[in-house]
C-alpha cells in the first residue's frame, strides 16, 4: 500500500477516505488539504489527520497516492497548485463524477513524473461535508477507474488494490463509457429528483404544505437525491451538459408516450410500462444493487 497518502478536498468522499485509512492502519501518515477553515478545524478536532497544510500544493509534497476530492469546478486549479511539488513517481487519482472532462485536464497538465489514473467511486448520501463521511462508505460499492491505454498495469493494480482496501469492487473502462453509463445510472435521476421538487414546490403555500405533510415514499425518496451537494450537481451538469440533455430529450420522448397512454386510458399499454418497469426493478436486485426488504432496507 502508500505509505502517504494526501487527500485534497475534506468533504463527504474525502473525509470517508481518511475516516476509513484511519480504521484499517493500512497506510504511515494521512495529509489533508481543505480551503474551508470550518472543515479543517473538524478535522483537527477530531484527529482525523496526521498533518493539516493551509496549501494544497505543500499537502502533497512527499506522497505517494493524491486524491482530488474536489467539486470538477475546482479541478485543475487544484492540479496547477499542485504541479510543481508532486514527488517523482506519484499517482494522481480523483473521485469526480464526470470523467472525461477530468481525463482531458490530467493530459493538458502534461504531469510527466507523475501517474495519472481518474477514478469515480460510486457511492454517496444526500449529506456533504466531513461529518458526514463515515468508514463504511465505500462497502460493497463500486470504484470504476478509466486510466489511459498508456497506463501500466502495476501501477494501475495499486490505485485497484487501494480501492479494495476502501471496501469497493473495482472496475475499469473507458472515460467515455463512464460518462455514458453515470448519465442513465446518476445524472438523469437528479434532474428527474429536482424537477419533481420543483413542480411539487410551484403550488399555492396551503397545497405545498399539505404535500410536504403527507409525502409518502415516492415524493420522500426524490426529495432525498434532490438534496444532494448542489455544487456538486451544478458542476455535473455541466460538465456532462451533452450527454445529460441527449438522455433528457429521451426521457421527454418516453414522458409523451406515457402521458399519451394516459389521455387515451390505454389500459394495455400502461400495463407494459408497467410491467416492464417491475422486471427492471427484479434485475437491479439481482445485480445486487439493492434489496427487495420493506422500504429497501433502508433505516
Amino acid at each position: 500500500m502508500f505509505d502517504q497518502i494526501s487527500i485534497i478536498g475534506c468533504g463527504l468522499i474525502g473525509s470517508s477516505i481518511f475516516k476509513r485509512l484511519k480504521k484499517t492502519g493500512s497506510t504511515k501518515k494521512i495529509i489533508t488539504f481543505d480551503n474551508n477553515k470550518s472543515v479543517n478545524e473538524i478535522i483537527e478536532k477530531d484527529k482525523l489527520s496526521d498533518e493539516i497544510f493551509n496549501s494544497a500544493g505543500e499537502a502533497v509534497k512527499n506522497s505517494d497516492l493524491i486524491i482530488i476530492a474536489t467539486p470538477i469546478s475546482s479541478f485543475e486549479n487544484v492540479l496547477s497548485s499542485i504541479k510543481g511539488n508532486l514527488k517523482a513517481g506519484s499517482i494522481l487519482t480523483d473521485t469526480c463524477s464526470v470523467k472525461t472532462g477530468v481525463s482531458k485536464t490530467f493530459e493538458k497538465m502534461n504531469l510527466k513524473n507523475s501517474i495519472c489514473i481518474p477514478g469515480h467511486p460510486v457511492a454517496g448520501i444526500e449529506n456533504s461535508g466531513p461529518k458526514a463521511g463515515f468508514a463504511e462508505l465505500f462497502e460493497g460499492k463500486w470504484t470504476i477507474l478509466t486510466p489511459n491505454k498508456k497506463i501500466n498495469e502495476k501501477e494501475i493494480k495499486k490505485v485497484s488494490n487501494f480501492w479494495e482496501s476502501m471496501g469497493s469492487k473495482v472496475k475499469i473502462m473507458s472515460d467515455e463509457d463512464h460518462d455514458k453509463i453515470l448519465t442513465f445510472t446518476s445524472h438523469l435521476p437528479h434532474v428527474v429528483a429536482y424537477n419533481i421538487v420543483k413542480t411539487s414546490m410551484s403550488n399555492d403555500e396551503k397545497v405545498k404544505g399539505d404535500i410536504i405533510k403527507y409525502s409518502a415514499g415516492g415524493l420522500r425518496d426524490f426529495t432525498r437525491i434532490a438534496a444532494s451537494d448542489p455544487i456538486m450537481w451544478r458542476d455535473i451538469f455541466i460538465d456532462n451538459s451533452a450527454l445529460i440533455i441527449q438522455a433528457i430529450d429521451k426521457f421527454i420522448k418516453n414522458l409523451d408516450e406515457f402521458k399519451k397512454a394516459i389521455s387515451d386510458k390505454d389500459s394495455k399499454k400502461l400495463i407494459e410500462i408497467f410491467e416492464k418497469s417491475k422486471d427492471f426493478r427484479k434485475s437491479v436486485i439481482k445485480a445486487g444493487q439493492d434489496t427487495d426488504q420493506p422500504d429497501f432496507g433502508r433505516k
